[in-house]
This record gives structure tokens, sequence and C-alpha cells, in this order.
């Protein structure tokens, strides 16, 4: 570890996103102190330890040769591997051995919660979550090394959105579950990066720290899991105490999957605002790279499939996505980002009455059960209109093949 702070941390906390801002007054939760922020800073140059290690031992050996060990590993045990290396036990001995602070139940009410956002869910973690995390422009610059441009922000969000489902599925966070294997999946891809990227020539370190580092990772995990739970409030998608604390229990969970240290993770819902709030003052300083990747999500909805009225229903959606953005991120942030600023937000306003009847509904006996069904029928069919093959986690790195 490493005291050196690089360039890219401000010297100040940057502004952060407006209904971030009102949700932690609300909390009362004040900026990062001056020894927080520095630990943000800090944390810009620390990366997995331990699956670095696993990483560097697999790509010495072949990554090809071991990645079916690892992978039968994640879909059936440490002990299903015959004569496995001791650098893969070393790691699985690791994630196989639960924390003992894990609360099953807790992660199926959050699933169950999650999931009854249904679309809108998918909708604030695609128009708030990613396009306003587009002004995190010291992560921007690892993107761009992974082949971002290239391959499309579309099907780059398909499969974050597929890791999500996964992990919000039935069961998904079991010891062997989807989410439990997808997670697992997208830590090995994230070390791989890691390892590619800080390798390359124009890479600063001075400047950016480590590609996909503690700082970076917490705020993606919380932008990923906490905010569209917390979004969801501003467009009528209310939750109960118990199930607000059930989502930071799981993204808590998830966290110690993806290998983010302990002191980076939520223990309670005012916990995971304070972790956004904190993460986004940290990081939220925006450059020529927040228009470059933000623009082209304004269209995607364009090339969206649609069975029928194909051409109205993909303007239509173009539309309500940038009504989204606009809703939640304010003019001055759209024009930042390079994004029209004449869309009305309508889409939120008609869905408010909607989704405040929704949530009133899931209070009745089994009504949360309905809605979570209902909502994970909607994610899918969302996801066949974005991309009508299914997506590959880590298909949109160029790194897609050494991890295969």
């Amino acid at each position: 570890m490493t005291s050196q702070i690089p360039r890219r941390h401000p010297t100040t906390p940057a502004a952060v996103p407006p209904g971030v801002a009102a949700f932690a007054r609300l909390l009362r939760i004040s900026a990062p102190d001056e020894a927080q922020f520095r630990r943000y800073g800090e944390a810009l140059n620390e990366g997995d330890p331990l699956m670095d290690d696993l990483v560097d031992w697999m790509v010495a050996v072949g990554v090809k040769t071991i990645r079916p060990k690892f992978e039968l590993a994640l879909e059936r045990g440490i002990g299903h591997v015959d004569d496995a290396p001791q650098e893969l036990r070393d790691f699985f001995a690791v994630v196989e051995d639960t924390p003992s602070w894990v609360d099953h139940d807790a992660l199926r009410t959050a699933g169950l919660a999650m999931n009854s956002s249904g679309v809108d869910g998918l909708y604030i973690a695609r128009d708030v979550s990613l396009v306003g995390g587009y002004t995190f422009s010291g992560f921007n610059q690892t993107l761009l090394r992974t082949g971002a441009l290239e391959k499309g922000s579309n099907t780059r969000f398909a499969e974050t959105s597929q890791w999500a489902i996964d992990v919000i599925s039935a069961g998904g966070l079991d010891r062997f579950g989807a989410g439990y294997r997808s997670t697992l999946r997208v830590r090995l891809i994230h070390s791989l990066v890691r390892r590619h990227v800080v390798a390359m020539e124009d890479w600063d370190s001075d400047l950016y720290g480590l590609p996909i580092n503690q700082t970076d990772m917490a705020a993606t995990i919380v932008g990923s899991l906490v905010a569209p739970a917390l979004g969801g409030l501003g467009i009528g998608l209310f939750h109960t105490p118990a199930e607000y604390a059930a989502i930071a229990h799981l993204t808590r969970y998830v966290g110690w999957l993806m290998g983010i240290s302990d002191e980076f993770l939520p223990t309670d819902f005012s916990g995971a605002v304070r972790l956004l709030h904190h993460t986004s003052a940290a990081l939220a300083v925006p450059d020529g790279t927040s228009k470059q990747l933000a623009r082209p999500m304004a269209d995607d909805p364009l090339t969206w499939n649609y069975p029928r009225m194909q051409a109205v229903r993909r303007r239509i959606a173009r539309s309500q996505h940038l009504s989204i953005s606009t809703f939640f991120l304010g003019r001055g942030a759209m024009r930042t980002l390079g994004l029209p600023t004449n869309t009305l937000p309508w889409y939120p306003l008609v869905k408010i009455p909607v989704n405040l009847v929704e949530s009133a509904l899931r209070l009745l006996p089994g009504g949360r059960e309905r809605s979570a069904a209902r909502g994970v029928r909607a994610q899918q069919r969302f996801l066949s209109v974005m991309e009508a093959a299914p997506v590959t986690i880590g298909a949109t790195t160029h790194l897609a093949s050494h991890a295969a």
C-alpha cells in the first residue's frame, strides 16, 4: 500500500449529483472529512490482492489452461476440481468461506424488493447511475482502454444488467448460484483488465492510480445496487425500512465477493448512501471523456429491437430515457455530458402515481412476490429489446478472449 495520492484525486470534495446530495442531507450525512477524503485518494492505488495474485499465476501458467478449472470451481466448488493447483485452492478457500455475517433471509428480501422495482430499476441504473457515472473521468480512462467505444454502450449496459439480474435472482447469491458465479467472473475480468491496462505505455499511474481500484469499485457497487433503490424514491418506488436494510446487506456481500475491502462496504442503508455520497465527492470530476462516453447512450434506443411499430417506439424510447436522465441529473449535468437539455422529464412524472399505487399493493399479502415475478419478466423483455442475442459477461472488453 502507498500513501501517494494520484493527481486525478481532487484537492477538495467535488460536487455530488443533486439527488445524492438531497438524500444525504435528509439522512444527515455530511461531506467526507479530511482524513476520509484522503483515504479515498490513497485507495486509488489499491487493487484486489487475492485475485491479482491468482491472475498473475494464471497468466504465467496460461489463462486458457486454468480457466476451465476456475469455471468448475465456480459451478461445483473447489473440492470437485481434480488435482486443483494450490493457487486456485487458496483463492477459493477464501471465497467459499461465506462470512458469518451473511444473512440469507436478508439477501432473499433484497432480491424480492429489487426485482419488484421491475424495469424502472434498470432504467435508473442506465439513465442515472451509468450516464451520470461518466462524470467520473478517472474511471473513464480505463473504460476507453478496454474497447468501450468500439463495443458500444448498449452491449456494455446489457452485460451489466445481466450481472445485476443474476445477483438479485432467487438463490442468486447462494454458493454456486448465478449471482455468485457472475460476480466472481466480473472480479476475474477486473483483475485481467487491471493487469493489462497498467502495463500500457500511455497509462500514467501518477495521474490515474491503479485501474479498477478500491475507490472505483466501491463507487461502482453502490452505484449499481444502491442508487437504483435510492432513485426509485424519486419516481414513487417505495420499500419498507427492512427492505432498504436488506438491499444494503446484499450490496455488502456482493462487494465482498467482488474483492472490495471491508472499509468500503456498507453495513446499513445509511452507510450505503454515505458511501455513494463520499465516493461521488472523490470521483465526480468530468472531462472530455465524459461527453465521449455519454453521447452515444442518447441514441442507443434508436437501435433497439421492438416486435411492432419499431420506428415509433425507438423514438419514444430515446425521449423516455433522456427524460429520466434530465429528471435526476439536471440540465447542468446533461450539458456537461454533452446530452440534449431540451427534453422534458415526462416519463418520471407519468410513472410516479403508477408506482405509488404499485408500492402500496406490494404491502398486501403475497404482493411483494407477485410484483417481483412481474418485475423479472419485464427485465427480461427489456434485455431482449436492447440485445437480440444473450449477452456474455466480459464480452465488452478487449480481454474477453483471455477470460473465455
